[in-house]
C-alpha cells in the first residue's frame, strides 16, 4: 500500500532529517512511527502526503510514485489528523466534517448523511453536536471531530500526527480505544506518529522506532518488547515494559523447555533416580509406545513418589491425570488465573498433545528478574 524506498530529507547539505529510510506498510495496517523529538518521524509522515518533499528516494502508494500525483488531489484522498486539530472556528461541527467532500463537489445530501454517520461513529450524537461550534466543545470532542473530518472522504490512508498528546490521560485512553474500534470496523491504512511508547504498543499493528532519521527497528509490538534490536531500543522501550504489558507475554515466554519426562510404564525406582539425577520436583508422564511416545498422560511429583508404594508400582498407577495444561500462545494473565484457580505449582505447556515445556513458580520469577531491574526490588 505505502512504500518508502531509500527516502532522505535534508534542509541543507548538513541538516539531514531523514536518512535512507526504507519502510513498507501493508493495506489495512496501523503503523506507528515513534521516537524522541527531532528523530524525523513527523517529517517522514508528511512526505507521504507531500507536505514535505523528499530530497531523494521514492514513495509509492499502491505502486505509483506520488511525484506523479497532483499534491492537492493526493491530499484530498488521504485523511489527516494533527495535534492542534485545526478545526475552522467559524464553521459548525457539521460544516467542518463535510468541508472536503464539499470541495470535491459531492452531493450535499450525501455529504449531510455522511456527516451524521461519522459523528455517530466517533461517539458524538449528531442531534446534539452537528450545529455546535468548535469553541463549544472539549478538547477530546474537538479531536473526535478531527478524526471524523479525516474520514469524511472515505480515504484509504489516514495520517495522524500526535493527535492525542495534548489531552488528559483519561480522555487520551478513551480516544485510543475509539480509534482501535474504528480500525476494526474500517480497516484503514493508518500512519500514526507519537513520542509515547505506551501509546505505540497499545494501538500499533507494527511499530517503527526511529532515531536520528533512521528506523532502528520495525516490527510488531510483541517482537520489539521481547527482542529489542539494540541498546537504544531496549532503553527507549524500557526493560520492565514487557511486564507492564502482560498481554504481550505468552506461556512459551515463561516455560522451561528442559522438563523431565518419564514413560508411563516405568517403575517407581526409575522415577526416584530421575528426580535425584535431574534435581527436579515433577516428572511429565508420557506414552511409552506408539508413533508419538511423547504424548502427555499425566504428572508425578515428589509427594507421590515418597508415598509407601510397592517397589514394582508403575507411573501409570500413581500419576495424576487431572492435569491442567495450556497452549504455547496462552496469555500470561490466563496462565496466572488458572494457577490461582486450581492452586497449581506446575503447569505443562502442550501443543497437539505433546508437552513442549513446563511452567513453575521458578520460571515465572525468572521472567520477573530478567525484565525488572534489581533496583526495583527484585
Amino acid at each position: 500500500m505505502i512504500q518508502l524506498i531509500d527516502v532522505s530529507k535534508s534542509y541543507n547539505s548538513k541538516d539531514m532529517v531523514v536518512r535512507n529510510l526504507n519502510l513498507k506498510i501493508e493495506q489495512g495496517e496501523l503503523v506507528v512511527l515513534v521516537g524522541e523529538s527531532g528523530c524525523g518521524k513527523t517529517t517522514t509522515m508528511k512526505m507521504i502526503n507531500r507536505l514535505e518533499e523528499p530530497s531523494s528516494g521514492t514513495i509509492l502508494i499502491n505502486g505509483k510514485d506520488i511525484k506523479e500525483i497532483d499534491p492537492i488531489e493526493l491530499r484530498r484522498n488521504i485523511g489527516y489528523v494533527i495535534q492542534r486539530i485545526g478545526l475552522f472556528p467559524h464553521l459548525t461541527v457539521g460544516q467542518n466534517i463535510g468541508i472536503v467532500p464539499r470541495l470535491t463537489k459531492n452531493d450535499p445530501e450525501k455529504v449531510a448523511k455522511r456527516t451524521i454517520e461519522l459523528l455517530d461513529m466517533v461517539g458524538m450524537q449528531h442531534e446534539e453536536y452537528m450545529n455546535r461550534y468548535p469553541n463549544e466543545l472539549s478538547g477530546g470532542q474537538q479531536q473526535r471531530v478531527g478524526v471524523a473530518r479525516a474520514l469524511a472522504n472515505d480515504p484509504d490512508i489516514v495520517l495522524m500526527d500526535e493527535p492525542f498528546s495534548a489531552l488528559d490521560p483519561i480522555t487520551r485512553d478513551q480516544l485510543q480505544n475509539e480509534l482501535l474500534k474504528l480500525q476494526e470496523e474500517l480497516h484503514k491504512t493508518i500512519v500514526f506518529v507519537t513520542h509515547d511508547i505506551d501509546e505505540a504498543i497499545k494501538i500499533g499493528d507494527k511499530i517503527a522506532v526511529m532515531q536520528d532519521g533512521r528506523i532502528m527497528q520495525y516490527d510488531t509490538p510483541e517482537k520489539i518488547l521481547k527482542n529489542p534490536a539494540n541498546e537504544f531500543i531496549e532503553s527507549f522501550v524500557g526493560r520492565d515494559r514487557l511486564w507492564k504489558t502482560p498481554d504481550m507475554l505468552r506461556a512459551r515466554d515463561i516455560m522451561n523447555k528442559d522438563y523431565v519426562r518419564i514413560g508411563m510404564n516405568r517403575p517407581l525406582a526409575h522415577a526416584v533416580e530421575l528426580m535425584r539425577e535431574k534435581n527436579c520436583e515433577v516428572l511429565v508422564v508420557v506414552s511409552s509406545s506408539g508413533n508419538n511416545p511423547n504424548y502427555i498422560q499425566g504428572m508425578v511429583g515428589r509427594r507421590q513418589i515418597n508415598k509407601d508404594y510397592d517397589h514394582d508400582v508403575r507411573m501409570k498407577d500413581i500419576m495424576r491425570t487431572d492435569v491442567v495444561t495450556v497452549q504455547p500462545d496462552t496469555p500470561l494473565n490466563e496462565v496466572l488465573q488458572l494457577r490461582e484457580k486450581h492452586k497449581l505449582r506446575f503447569m505443562p505447556v502442550v501443543e497437539e498433545g505433546i508437552t513442549v515445556g513446563i511452567i513453575t513458580e521458578t520460571t515465572i520469577l525468572n521472567v520477573l528478574t530478567e525484565i525488572i531491574p534489581e533496583s526495583e526490588g527484585f
